[in-house]
């Protein structure tokens, strides 16, 4: 009978403690979901790339030399850049196109791109995330 007290003696505090941690526990779980406490994190369908206006002209001039186009010369006008550009001869020995522009510019953390043609604007925004 002695070893069967000591038993019940010593399986009372193991109980205890069990008990406690088994409380405890489900409250730490629930605070590394990631759910609430005010984390800053945007839902990535809607996340912003954020592009710079240099990434952009490079993107640009790629894009414009894909499709035919002739790149003349980019300025610096504030803090846009305007980029030059003119169709290319294709092969018919008709010379070259006028002169068009286009005007990249920054807007918050990305840019917008204005006067280009549908399928070039179309390119370009394609291959900058946008």
């Amino acid at each position: 009978m002695f070893a069967r007290a000591s038993a019940v003696r010593f399986r009372l505090p193991v109980i205890a403690v069990v008990a406690f941690v088994a409380l405890s526990v489900p409250g730490s779980i629930a605070l590394a979901q990631g759910r609430g406490h005010g984390s800053d994190k945007v839902p990535p369908g809607q996340a912003k790339k954020q592009v710079t206006p240099a990434q952009a002209v490079v993107v640009s001039r790629d894009v414009l030399v894909m499709h035919g186009f002739e790149v003349v010369r980019v300025e610096t006008i504030r803090t846009g850049q305007v980029i030059y550009y003119r169709r290319g001869n294709n092969g018919r020995g008709r010379g070259l196109g006028p002169v068009e522009k286009m005007i990249v510019r920054p807007s918050g953390s990305t840019v917008i791109v204005e006067s280009a043609p549908k399928s070039v604007l179309l390119d370009i925004r394609v291959r900058l995330g946008l």
